[in-house]
């Protein structure tokens, strides 16, 4: 049997394109990762380290210093530590799970169906995206304290699951799937359910991917003060902001805040993000 070699496709480009690709590419990812850099190697410099000028990028002296003053002060709360922590987790876990299912739902009935008002209801749901949060803030806290929903955990979910973007995303990533694939799968005795689960969301799942990077960035450093007045229900972004408010005393414990407030939206970005490759590359139907 014959072997048919497949030739791989070359650039259109010269070796010394490539190589101004590559240097431009470097600077680029030179310069994103600065500010990271910087960040965590503040987070273990001594307090006349972090204010010496000019001011240096790396650490010489490193120490934990700045942590143990951290957790000394979030130890003097009369409200527990673990429970700021449970707070923030239980809000991004259940708002960014709300918000990938509504709006996966939602954008496959838009996407996949032809109803009345359908485009007028997309048109809408595209011009809401251009408000800013702050124009709608005032709006929304006269909702949330009509129905009785200050000061509970409520209030900041359920903003989370109406954000129109994430519908939006869904949407358009839905419109790629071809009809037939879908209309086999009826023929097949496939319920809609189903379809959507076994069929939909898989083959869009750079998307949903996507859509759970920007939810829990957006939940995990959102300090809801203005919905949330109980101690006891405040986020963690909120009580390490007081640490921060303390004074040139607190510049350490500040700089461990920073990087403690990174650590999840990075690694959940870092999680998402090789999956996110591993799908385009492998996945994608046309029809």
């Amino acid at each position: 049997m014959k072997k048919i070699r497949m030739r791989r496709r070359q650039p259109n480009r010269s070796r010394g394109g490539d190589l101004g690709v590559y240097i431009m590419l470097t600077l680029f990812g030179v310069m994103f990762a600065i500010p990271l850099v910087f960040a965590v190697c503040q987070a273990f410099k001594p307090l006349d380290e972090i204010y010496k000028f000019p001011p240096t990028i790396f650490v010489h002296n490193p120490t934990l210093n700045n942590f143990k003053d951290l957790f000394v002060i979030m130890g003097q709360s009369w409200v527990p530590f673990s429970r700021y922590i449970f707070n923030t987790v239980f809000i991004t876990a259940v708002g960014t799970a709300g918000q990938l299912l509504i709006a996966s739902m939602g954008a496959y009935v838009l996407a996949k169906y032809d109803f009345p008002g359908s485009r007028k209801l997309f048109a809408m749901i595209t011009t809401a995206i251009m408000f800013n949060n702050y124009i709608t803030s005032i709006p929304l806290y006269l909702v949330m304290a009509k129905f009785g929903w200050i000061d509970t955990f409520i209030a900041p979910i359920l903003p989370a699951l109406a954000a129109p973007m994430g519908l939006f995303l869904m949407k358009q990533f839905m419109e790629g799937i071809p009809d037939s694939l879908l209309e086999a799968a009826k023929i097949d005795g496939a319920k809609e359910w189903g379809i959507f689960t076994k069929i939909v969301m898989p083959n869009v799942k750079p998307a949903w991917l996507t859509l759970i990077i920007f939810s829990v960035q957006g939940l995990w450093g959102n300090a809801q003060s203005q919905y949330i007045y109980s101690e006891d229900l405040k986020t963690l972004p909120y009580a390490l902001a007081q640490v921060t408010a303390g004074g040139v005393a607190r510049a350490g414990a500040g700089a461990a805040v920073t990087l403690v407030m990174l650590i999840v939206p990075i690694g959940i970005f870092i999680f998402s993000e090789s999956n996110i490759l591993e799908t385009m590359a492998s996945s994608g139907i046309k029809e």
